[in-house]
């Protein structure tokens, strides 16, 4: 079954991100359950950042899993990313999300890695830096089954990395990797830009699909931009996709009108 998601941001250095919810976690989750969402996202400054006791309390009162935690704190508030040039910084920023690794896994959610992937240019050419890559996903998403989750890697679009911009470059990296326990993120907006075909491209990233955030052409909620949903929805049927569908989109007109508007477009998708 194709579940649905949204998220909500803790991070004040990400103010004016794609996060549907902000800085209230307590009113994030009641929100997310009157409007009948199956689970939240979590976008955290770091692994300390919520006390276990509040979250805990907080799933157990609405009874909604976290589907999944963004690592792009470490990348917006620490300037971290893996392939970094300094080696320091890159021990850094895989410390920084093995912890949030850690946290994720409590609660049984993977950590997703999109930002702090980083970028080639400089001293650090292409074919290095997916090295770098490489060696940083073989290392975290091992750490990350020996927690009992998979790791999610996303591939952005080019005006945000220049490594691996398509789900078919993503899928073909993910081959090649040591580590079985990667997955893809199919972000509609980002292939939006990148994809010649959105929908061929979740068929591309085939049985790598591990998440997908649900928004529009303008990164906006679903249902408020052009996207054709009907192709995606068809391919994700085809994929037997049974992940999260989450909204990381701007919160316009504002958070509730997006969140509505979000699993207005999910149940006429999804749910017929």
């Amino acid at each position: 079954m194709i579940r649905s998601a949204i998220t909500v941001s803790l991070v004040s250095e990400a103010r004016g991100g794609p996060f549907v919810f902000w800085d209230d976690l307590s009113g994030a989750f009641s929100r997310t359950a009157k409007l009948g969402f199956d689970a939240i996202e979590i976008f955290a400054p770091g692994p300390d950042a919520v006390e276990d006791k509040l979250l805990r309390g907080l799933i157990d009162q609405y009874g909604l899993p976290v589907a999944a935690v963004g690592t792009g704190a470490g990348m917006v508030k620490h300037g971290l990313n893996l392939t970094d040039s300094d080696a320091g910084r890159r021990r850094q920023a895989r410390d920084f999300i093995r912890g949030m690794i850690d946290w994720g896994a409590k609660y049984g959610a993977p950590a997703i890695i999109g930002s702090m992937q980083g970028k080639w240019g400089g001293a650090i050419s292409r074919e290095r830096a997916l090295e770098l890559l490489a060696e940083a996903l073989n290392e975290l998403g091992d750490h990350a089954a020996a927690c009992g989750v998979p790791l999610v890697y996303e591939p952005l679009n080019r005006y945000e990395t220049n490594l691996l911009t398509t789900m078919s470059e993503g899928s073909g990296f993910l081959r090649s990797l040591k580590t079985k326990n990667v997955r893809l993120l199919a972000d509609l907006f980002h292939m939006n830009i990148e994809e010649a075909n959105v929908a061929q491209g979740l068929r591309d990233a085939g049985r790598y699909l591990g998440h997908v955030h649900f928004v529009d052409s303008n990164r906006r909620a679903a249902g408020l931009g052009h996207t054709d949903f009907g192709p995606i929805a068809a391919a994700l049927r085809e994929l037997n996709f049974a992940g999260y569908v989450s909204a990381e989109a701007f919160p316009l007109p504002d958070s509730d009108t997006a969140a509505k508007k979000t699993i207005e477009s999910y149940r006429n998708l999804f749910k017929t």
